[in-house]
């Protein structure tokens, strides 16, 4: 039976950084899980399920009583492999939440979600976050994105943009992060995996240029919050510490209360 708000989890095992990834372990429980737990705490979401062509990663999802869909090995990207589960499932709205932020917050999804609910022509929409250290804003692993007036991308890229011409602070200038979140019609999703990669896409290794170079627009939220992604192993001894960190104060509030 069809949903009206699905969110899946693309989780590949392999990853060349940091093997194993989805399933890598932070406070006794696999990455995914805490993945898979957040998104089951967004208000609009109906379903979760994890999209993975591994069946490793597929038997850790049920063990924590989570729903995994088996795909295809041959999917080019993460996209590809939401695509193909939302087209199974059937859904009105598809979130694509990346399995490797598990600190990711249930609101922060749903500011996402909401201007497909509010507006019939979005069709897909992400996430920004105001930059205010200028080595992220000058870090190619740092994907950019400005913004015209109605809210809408008008470019991403690894650059440092927009050049600040006379400006020198990014007080002055300001500059948005983009967080790797996307919700799409579904669609339109399946309409985006028919589109062959764009030159822009190519060049930048931005797959959300291909939808600005076919003439689609991209809503894109500004929150005041930030992901924490995990690729490689420093990041995930990060994170790590972050969540015992949060715990902690957990512990000290309710000690309190």
């Amino acid at each position: 039976m069809a949903v009206r708000i699905l969110a899946v989890i693309p989780a590949r095992y392999a990853s060349s950084r940091l093997p194993g990834k989805p399933l890598v372990q932070i406070d006794g429980r696999p990455m995914v899980q805490w993945v898979y737990e957040a998104a089951g705490r967004v208000p609009s979401v109906e379903r979760v399920v994890v999209a993975t062509d591994d069946g490793r990663v597929a038997t850790a999802v049920a063990g924590f009583g989570g729903e995994a869909v088996v795909t295809s090995p041959d999917h080019p990207s993460g996209t590809d492999r939401v695509a193909e589960a939302a087209r199974r499932i059937g859904a009105e709205v598809v979130v694509n939440l990346q399995g490797d932020e598990p600190l990711i917050d249930p609101q922060v999804v749903e500011q996402a979600i909401e201007p497909l609910l509010a507006e019939a022509t979005v069709v897909m929409s992400t996430l920004c976050t105001r930059l205010h250290d200028e080595a992220q804003w000058r870090d190619p692993n740092v994907v950019k994105v400005v913004r015209g007036e109605s809210g809408d991308a008008l470019y991403f890229s690894r650059a440092p943009i927009p050049h600040p011409r006379e400006a020198t602070t990014l007080e002055e200038c300001p500059a948005y992060k983009h967080l790797g979140l996307y919700c799409y019609r579904a669609d339109f999703l399946q309409r985006l995996t028919e589109l062959p990669p764009s030159p822009l896409e190519r060049v930048e290794r931005l797959e959300q240029l291909r939808v600005l170079e076919a003439g689609f627009a991209i809503r894109v939220v500004e929150t005041v919050h930030d992901s924490v992604g995990v690729d490689t192993p420093d990041d995930l001894e990060r994170v790590r510490a972050l969540v015992v960190r949060s715990h902690h104060q957990h512990e000290q509030h309710g000690s309190q209360t």
